[in-house]
């Protein structure tokens, strides 16, 4: 009897000792992904948030530029996005108006920053800025 014990002890302790079946796998899976659903839509919209923001720095780099090219010739005409030596990765950047006194820079969205809200992007030399809404 203390044999018959001892044999149906090991196959208790073996039958415990098993892997994870295939349900509690799937159950795993499963909220892995819905985690992971949630996460990446949160991470590509932070990650658009600081490239929007790094275009803005950039902008406002590029109207410091635009002024002390009108400091140093008393107009802005002749100012190009190049000679300022200022890129961007994210986001295109031009000078679509121009003229002795006035300029709009502009900001437009490459395609993986498309997705952005925002859209293009523009400051004037008043300094008023377009999108206003949430986005500057």
């Amino acid at each position: 009897m203390g044999r018959e014990m001892g044999l149906n002890m090991n196959k208790g302790l073996r039958a415990s000792m098993g892997g994870f079946t295939l349900i509690e796998l799937m159950i795993v899976v499963a909220i892995v992904a819905i985690l992971a659903s949630v996460a990446l839509p949160s991470y590509q919209d932070s990650v658009r948030k600081t490239r929007r923001a790094e275009a803005q720095a950039h902008l406002m780099e590029l109207a410091s530029f635009m002024e002390r090219t009108f400091t140093e010739n008393n107009s802005y005409a002749g100012a190009t996005v190049a000679a300022s030596g200022i890129t961007d990765d994210s986001y295109a950047l031009t000078i679509p108006t121009l003229t002795a006194t006035t300029y709009t820079l502009t900001a437009t969205p490459d395609s993986a920053q498309s997705a952005d809200s925002c859209g293009t992007m523009t400051i004037t030399q008043t300094g008023a800025t377009t999108p206003a809404a949430n986005c500057w």
